[in-house]
């Protein structure tokens, strides 16, 4: 089989963010205070092309409902607010006060506020005070990996038929190969559990550190 894909230098990944619609002035500044702030945690956000990625995809599904779980510091949670339809709702997971009041500052400034609801807590728990039914547009997976599993099991049963999950992390820089630690085992075996979910259609795109995207039946 013949491989087209490329690996990205710095500059060729800095060609790709300018040519796809680029950060603004908001974006860019909740990523320079996040890594001013958390220089450790950073990483923890969503590359800018997937924030872009993840405004064009809520439009392109015509979102109303979403749910996010794993905020950290609001870039993912602003930019899928961002594409939602007029009168569209964000429910936001995480568990951290800290961390997501600067999320809050910048979805305030963003003009998205009125659009997220955040709620604090362990997901697992808080996920299953959603209502019991097929009502979710799109939802995004980007927190604890071990916790992957409870996550997606509480999300499919609430998608609507056609809706769309997107789950970050997924690749683990590669070593989903040869796991190294105990989240790298968890992604592994989620892509596996996954793959043999039939109630859903699943496909894996090398954006950033590996983005699965599965359409529910």
């Amino acid at each position: 089989m013949t491989l087209k894909s490329i690996p990205l230098t710095d500059e060729l990944h800095g060609y790709l963010v300018a040519h796809g619609a680029p950060p603004d002035e908001v974006i860019r500044d909740l990523a320079e205070e996040t890594l001013t702030l958390l220089p450790e945690h950073a990483s923890m956000q969503v590359a800018p092309e997937q924030a872009a990625f993840l405004t064009f995809l809520t439009r392109l599904l015509g979102a109303r409902q979403a749910v996010e779980v794993g905020t950290f510091t609001g870039l993912s949670s602003l930019a899928i607010a961002r594409g939602l339809v007029d009168g569209g709702r964000l429910t936001c997971f995480d568990i951290s006060e800290e961390y997501t009041s600067v999320a809050r500052r910048y979805w305030a400034r963003a003009g998205v506020d009125d659009r997220i609801d955040l709620r604090i807590g362990p997901a697992g728990d808080t996920l299953r005070q959603l209502p019991n039914e097929r009502y979710l547009d799109f939802a995004f997976i980007d927190a604890d990996k071990t916790g992957y599993p409870i996550y997606w099991a509480e999300l499919v049963p609430r998608m609507r038929p056609g809706g769309v999950i997107a789950v970050d992390n997924v690749l683990r820089h590669g070593r989903v190969i040869a796991p190294q630690n105990a989240d790298d085992r968890a992604i592994a075996a989620f892509n596996d559990d996954v793959l043999a979910d039939v109630r859903v259609d699943a496909v894996m795109l090398p954006i950033a550190d590996g983005l699965t995207l599965a359409r529910v039946h």
